[in-house]
């Protein structure tokens, strides 16, 4: 399968600062404040969840679509993400904004001040998909995860102009679109990915209950934390599937963005959505157990190890192949 993953694609610069910031704060003073840190740590990451998505595909073999926006400054992002197997031919580049960027200090008492600059990622309303799928050949599935919000609707009108199979996933987004908007991006989509949360979220801004919402999409994808994945298809029994133990908690930062990429890629392959979804829940148990979204690296015998352990020999028989 050609899968395409529309979605941001940022840098996360992360400080930490070694006092409290309420201890620096005068209470009579808030309407002027005027406050600089002395960091001790600076951690330059890679982010967005476009491209987080698509370096886990690339892990696994599958050669993922990268479809958003960027700045002149995404060269050495770029390189990364090719050399990891991801086909970064149709990012668009600005010519005059820089890559989106979210630049965070954290305190001593884990309470943070941060600031998200979006950049070239107001472009990615530019992106036709109809490009996209001339240069490759066609496309079989576009995940239409969050980035411009502009950008998420006219993805998912065109797809379905073009009749282009489409995965909706809004994320982090969801918080600042209307039910009309919700609607328009979930009606019609072949998968519905969100956690608990943002579930319960959309059917209280779309009005649409959960057995309505199942009767406008194909499945149903809900992560469920550290108890897995549930997938639903109105009509037929639900899968749930759980998590392989955690060897570490480090980060979860990234960790749903893995889920994806895992899940995408056993559907890239042709296994059925119980197998994709362990490949997904094994990908993520592993990004859980590393700093940063893009930073873990996968070693087929160690992640068959692991995959075995989790889900049995049969489960692994059919998924080893494709690494």
């Amino acid at each position: 399968m050609r899968i395409a993953v529309t979605g941001s694609i940022a840098n996360d610069h992360l400080m930490t600062f070694p006092g409290r910031f309420a201890d620096q704060l005068v209470a009579d003073q808030l309407h002027t404040v005027s406050l600089s840190f002395l960091v001790d740590t600076l951690n330059v990451r890679r982010g967005g969840v476009g491209a987080n998505i698509c370096f886990g595909m690339g892990q696994l073999g599958t050669r993922p679509i990268l479809v958003g926006a960027a700045g002149a400054d995404f060269e050495e992002y770029r390189a990364w993400l090719d050399r990891h197997g991801v086909d970064t031919g149709s990012v668009r580049i600005s010519e005059v904004l820089h890559t989106a960027r979210f630049v965070c200090t954290t305190d001593a008492d884990h309470n943070q001040i941060g600031s998200f600059y979006t950049g070239a990622m107001s472009e990615a309303r530019l992106i036709e998909l109809k490009s996209v799928a001339d240069r490759v050949g066609g496309l079989d599935l576009v995940l239409i995860a969050a980035d411009d919000p502009e950008a998420m609707l006219r993805h998912t009108e065109e797809c379905r102009t073009r009749e282009i199979p489409f995965a909706a996933d809004f994320s982090q987004q969801i918080a600042r679109m209307s039910g009309d908007e919700i609607r328009i991006l979930l009606d019609g989509a072949l998968y519905l990915f969100s956690n608990e949360y943002e579930k319960g979220l959309i059917e209280s801004k779309t009005g649409w209950t959960d057995e309505e919402i199942l009767t406008r999409v194909g499945h149903r994808v809900t992560t469920l934390g550290s108890r897995g994945v549930r997938i639903e298809r109105a009509g037929e029994p639900a899968i749930e599937v759980g998590c392989p133990q955690e060897e570490a908690k480090v980060d979860p930062t990234g960790v749903g963005d893995a889920f994806r990429a895992g899940f995408l890629s056993g559907l890239s392959w042709g296994v059925g959505h119980e197998r994709a979804a362990q490949v997904g829940c094994m990908l993520a148990t592993l990004v859980v157990e590393t700093l940063g979204t893009q930073e873990y690296t996968l070693s087929r015998v160690h992640f068959m190890e692991r995959f075995t352990k989790a889900y049995g020999h049969d489960a692994a028989t059919e998924v080893k192949r494709y690494l």
